[in-house]
């Protein structure tokens, strides 16, 4: 919690001024005591109240004046907030492995299909964009409100060599960077220190079922993406279970390594499965203040990306919570008043038995 006007706290020392000036008058009324002939005279005369019941109502006054105190400094919480200015890069691995069947009928298909349900159950006004990556990586689609230009996008897909995880997330920086000023491209050089104010709205979302082979390394972007405040959620998808790779005519690209233009099949128990580098995975996440996720099947797959929005459509936003805190003084005033008045109210007269 922070506050807007750190001065006004203050007034907070009206508490312990009203607590010493009451010591203050306590202690010159015992000086003026008076002697009387019988205590139990006295104790007639007086209310019949706990000593707990003529406190009670002092201290809650009191809070209520901590309170105002506090109110008046005018505190701010960060809480997290919808954003509606997200911008949502998804950047799928088109390597080779994604042949592998040990999720069927391969992880190629299997990721695809879960990229068009995440694409068509995101809220209208969504920009998504579209990256690929293989040995390269490349924009498919720049960030769009369009739903059928990155469908057929996806459609396009095809398998080629190599895993380039490192530079599919410079690719997605330089694409945010062209619809959001705030986010440099990777090019330029930032004078001004990282890791400072919110999160952009900007997401990138990495979906991988393997290693970095080639270019950059991953958390040497991923520092780039955390200088400019741009979170990266990694998710790594399969199995570690050897299985044949099997790609259809039209999943297979020109540089795939299965040959261009047919169908691949590997004999029964054959292939190797590249092993998801997780730790990796998991150090982009944590550096750019994303998170990990792991699916080794397609029902995993897809609710990791249909539960993402609830990760990255939420930014931190300091919001003021004055009113709370004068809410909370009031009901403490009008709780200590109404206990004072009932406890002092008058007491029906009793005549003595005697």
């Amino acid at each position: 919690m922070s506050f807007s006007w750190p001065w006004a706290l203050t007034a907070l020392l009206a508490v312990p001024l009203l607590l010493a000036i009451r010591w203050w008058f306590n202690r010159r009324r015992k000086r003026s005591a008076i002697t009387v002939s019988s205590v139990a005279l006295i104790r007639a005369a007086l209310p019949g109240r706990s000593s707990w019941r003529r406190r009670i109502p002092v201290w809650l006054f009191l809070a209520a004046l901590l309170a105002l105190g506090f109110a008046a400094a005018r505190p701010e919480a960060s809480v997290s907030v919808p954003s509606n200015s997200t911008s949502v890069l998804l950047a799928i691995d088109v390597s080779g492995s994604m042949c592998s069947t040990d999720v069927q009928p391969n992880r190629f298909t299997v990721a695809t299909d879960a990229a068009r349900k995440f694409v068509r159950e995101q809220e209208d006004g969504t920009r998504i964009g579209l990256v690929a990556f293989s040995g390269i990586a490349g924009l498919l689609v720049a960030p769009t409100t369009d739903k059928d230009s990155l469908l057929d996008a996806i459609d396009t897909l095809r398998t080629a060599r190599g895993t380039a995880i490192g530079q599919a997330i410079l690719t997605s920086i330089d694409a945010i960077a062209e619809s959001n000023p705030r986010v440099a491209k990777t090019g330029v050089e930032l004078t001004g220190p990282g890791q400072l104010g919110d999160y952009e709205p900007d997401t990138i979302v990495v979906l991988t079922d393997g290693s970095n082979t080639t270019g950059v390394d991953p958390e040497t972007a991923a520092e780039q993406a955390a200088a400019r405040r741009v979170r990266v959620y990694t998710i790594g998808f399969g199995t570690t279970e050897p299985a044949p790779m099997v790609c259809t005519a039209d999943q297979i690209g020109g540089d795939s390594p299965f040959g261009g233009g047919r169908g691949w099949g590997g004999g029964r128990g054959g292939g190797r499965n590249q092993e998801i580098d997780e730790q990796a995975l998991t150090q982009v996440a944590d550096t750019t203040g994303g998170r990990y996720f792991r699916a080794e099947d397609a029902d995993q797959l897809v609710d990791v990306l249909t539960d993402l929005p609830r990760e990255f459509n939420l930014r931190k936003q300091d919001v003021e919570i004055t009113f709370w805190f004068v809410l909370a003084a009031s009901l403490l005033v009008v709780t200590a008043v109404g206990l004072s008045l009932w406890w002092n109210r008058p007491q029906p007269y009793r005549p003595s038995s005697r």
